[in-house]
């Protein structure tokens, strides 16, 4: 009598499960630690800014040094990755972020803190096309949608946590204590990230594909050639709304501690405030997630920039606590609209083009949030911290005819989708 239990293809499908959820594991957790890294810079700013007697323009400045280079950064850390080993890149790119964070914290002067968050900004330039790009290659279908979505919820909860528990600190340790602590965390998890990959099956990256899948027809041979003509375009509208959704935010994030100081802020409630909005930002991206899926991107996107630009201006009258409950509808709209966007990049671009793709939109939208808070700082030095924030809710309404010109082509391929679908039932 035969026995019952699982056989070959059933094991080797539950391995690829576990190999798929430990990489989405390890791509979560080093994507909470870099994006907490970037953004426990809005609680520190001010703090320089009293240290080192610093102009806006010289703090968005500062901010532009670390993100620039993460920015800058982002397809030559693809490129590396394709020639050597997922894991080596991230391990070493992750140590070097830590090393950024403990010079910072040495720092006796500005040059060295220009350095120390240059030192940063190098080593967090290779999270974020690696880790989307092992779980793209992790899962696929709407599973790959599904986990996009889960990793990019888990750099929002490092948002949350950094900027609170370093405002925490620095309200009882001296910051440059607070800062070699964090980047003592960075080091641990350098450590960590190969044995969270050990036995997995994407250390290095998807190579292209020499040939077309057997049972693609001529018909689905020229619909994907033609789809892909299509995506190509459509690829660089996806890019520009990212590039001014990005700008919007970082703009908005780079001035907010000092709009809250105005109102009379101490540094543990603006670690508070920046938590509320990455709370908020974090919900927005899983509820946009399945907006984008029910309404499509260009509902979500109508619908979150101009959310985003109404609470912007709705904030800056209003006195500091009922600021605060604002916060989080704020975070909602503001951080939404990266979700269905960072979403849909795997639709507009081929398998074996898919870490590079992402490269390239990292660069461009981190790009954007390198250069945006020095330009926002030129006219928060002219006109005030108000007028900055005016002007940063009318550059989000610009994405807006971007995201109608780019709809017709997501129609098209969903449309494509469904057919391939139903004549593959058949």
């Amino acid at each position: 009598m035969a026995t019952v239990g699982a056989g070959p293809s059933e094991t080797r499908a539950a391995r690829g499960d576990a190999s798929s959820r430990r990489a989405l594991v390890m791509s979560c957790s080093v994507h909470a630690l870099h994006d907490g890294y970037a953004d426990l810079l809005y609680v520190l700013l001010p703090l320089w800014q009293l240290e080192f007697r610093l102009g806006y323009a010289a703090i968005g400045a500062l901010r532009a040094v670390y993100i620039g280079l993460m920015a800058g950064l982002q397809v030559p850390s693809s490129l590396a990755a394709q020639r050597g080993s997922n894991v080596l890149i991230l391990s070493v790119g992750t140590a070097l972020a830590a090393t950024g964070y403990l010079v910072a914290g040495a720092s006796t002067g500005f040059v060295v803190l220009v350095l120390a968050l240059a030192i940063g900004g190098i080593g967090s330039s290779a999270q974020h096309p690696i880790g989307s790009s092992v779980v793209a290659q992790a899962y696929e279908g709407q599973q790959s949608r599904a986990a996009l979505g889960t990793y990019n919820f888990a750099g929002d909860l490092g948002k949350m946590a950094f900027p609170l528990t370093t405002a925490w600190l620095v309200s009882r340790l001296p910051w440059r204590t607070t800062v070699s602590l964090v980047g003592l965390a960075g080091f641990a998890m350098a450590i960590a990230i190969p044995f969270l990959l050990r036995g997995t099956h994407v250390g290095r990256a998807a190579q292209p594909k020499s040939a077309v899948p057997e049972a693609a027809s001529r018909g689905g041979e020229k619909s994907a050639r033609h789809a892909h003509g299509i995506s190509t375009s459509s690829f660089r509208l996806l890019f520009a709304i990212g590039v001014l959704d990005t700008a919007t935010r970082m703009g908005f994030l780079t001035y907010l501690p000092f709009l809250l100081r105005g109102k009379g802020a101490p540094i543990s409630t603006i670690g508070l405030a920046l938590s509320l909005v990455f709370a908020g930002g974090a919900a927005g991206k899983l509820v946009c997630g399945f907006l984008g899926a029910r309404l499509g991107v260009l509902s979500t996107v109508l619908l979150t920039e101009g959310l985003t630009a109404a609470g912007i201006l709705a904030l800056l009258p209003l006195r500091l606590h009922p600021g605060l409950a604002l916060l989080p509808l704020i975070g909602i709209a503001l951080n939404g609209t990266s979700s269905v966007l960072y979403g849909t990049v795997p639709e507009l671009v081929s398998e074996e083009r898919r870490q590079r793709a992402f490269g390239m939109f990292y660069t461009g939208t981190i790009g954007a949030g390198a250069v945006s808070p020095a330009i926002y700082g030129l006219f928060g030095d002219a006109l005030g911290v108000k007028a900055t924030m005016i002007l940063v809710a009318g550059v989000v309404l610009l994405t807006l005819p971007l995201a109608w010109l780019l709809n017709p082509t997501l129609r098209q391929l969903q449309a494509n989708d469904g057919a391939n679908a139903t004549a593959a039932s058949c």
